[in-house]
């Protein structure tokens, strides 16, 4: 099958309207353009993100569905507050995301490869120093066993990537996640495309629509000072 897609021009600003995002495959929208600091904030701006495999051209894409948590919809059941209370996890914010990314990067055991390549990864590592992308660090003892990484668009946190060492260790950076987002004033997280983890987590599916216009009102407010401030989340966070 041939598709014609966009291209994007060198004004990194300028994208095609969300809402010409094709269908088959869902939400394809352009090709081109580069993974520059200033191009990936307007892409999430307007609800837009890279996704593309080795060997492929620069893809963009807004689906037609986001998966999506609302505030306070996350928290820790109680297996996962017994695992958290046994082994004394220590969740970081912002202190290794060199290593929160290349933890996601890493293929899952049912695939052969990854999307996370090394230019994404510099890209998301520029996105981190320019203070726009943060990550959430799950340690036991020395080893970071879990974390999740994204783009903080207003209120509305644009989650990318997620990883387990340990089992629940990615639940648990997505439960202090929401709760660190909570103490500052948002709590909105988009995970872009449902999945069964996910939807076991509780996130909700709504159309690009309803995306769209929750991301024009969350994108024009800004967090209280300090959420991503490089820290360590209060031992017992959960019980907050």
């Amino acid at each position: 099958m041939v598709i014609y897609l966009p291209e994007l021009s060198a004004d990194p600003s300028q994208f095609p309207s969300p809402e010409q995002a094709m269908t088959e495959p869902d939400g394809l929208l352009a090709m081109g353009g580069d993974l520059s600091v200033t191009r990936l904030q307007q892409a999430y701006r307007q609800g837009i993100f890279p996704w593309f495999s080795e060997g492929d051209p620069l893809l963009w894409w807004s689906p037609s569905c986001r998966a999506t948590f609302e505030p306070g919809s996350l928290s820790p059941n109680r297996t996962l507050r017994k695992q958290l209370g046994k082994h004394r996890y220590r969740i970081l914010l912002n202190q290794h995301f060199t290593k929160v990314i290349q933890g996601c990067s890493d293929p899952r055991p049912t695939q052969q490869g990854t999307w996370i390549l090394p230019e994404m990864q510099q890209a998301y590592l520029a996105m981190h120093q320019a203070g726009l992308a943060h990550c959430v660090e799950v340690w036991r003892d020395d080893e970071l066993v879990g974390g999740c990484y994204g783009v903080q668009t207003g209120l509305l946190f644009c989650g990318e990537s997620m990883f387990n060492r340990e089992a629940n260790a990615a639940k648990i950076a997505v439960c202090a996640l929401q709760y660190q987002l909570q103490r500052y004033g948002g709590g909105w997280i988009d995970c872009q495309l449902m999945n069964p983890f996910l939807q076991q987590l509780g996130a909700t599916s709504i159309s690009r629509t309803a995306y769209l216009q929750r991301l024009s009102e969350l994108g024009q407010l800004q967090l209280q000072p300090g959420c991503w401030a490089s820290t360590e989340l209060p031992e017992l966070w959960w019980h907050e």
